[in-house]
């Protein structure tokens, strides 16, 4: 199924502040952080949820989050684990 932000995948891009905040979320350093994202977005496990002006795209342990608008990829973080009682 085909969405907006796959169908705009060349347009998405990030700030210099939003690489340094993806980079130190992930806690790991990537040379590129658009291509990695546009790579984790392109995951046939890829799962797409769009939220009022935001995606927000679930791949393995990530959430990459991007506005809906100008595909500016605002923060990738790794999910929160639920503590099991």
């Amino acid at each position: 199924m085909q969405n907006d932000l796959l169908a705009n995948l060349n347009s998405l891009h990030t700030t210099e502040l939003g690489e340094i905040r993806i980079q130190k979320n992930l806690a790991f350093t990537i040379d590129n952080v658009i291509q990695w994202c546009r790579e984790k977005i392109l995951s046939p496990n890829a799962v797409f949820t769009k939220k009022g002006k935001n995606w927000y795209v679930e791949i393995d342990d990530f959430i990459i989050t991007a506005n809906a608008h100008s595909y500016t990829i605002i923060t990738a973080h790794r999910q929160k684990k639920m503590l099991k009682n």
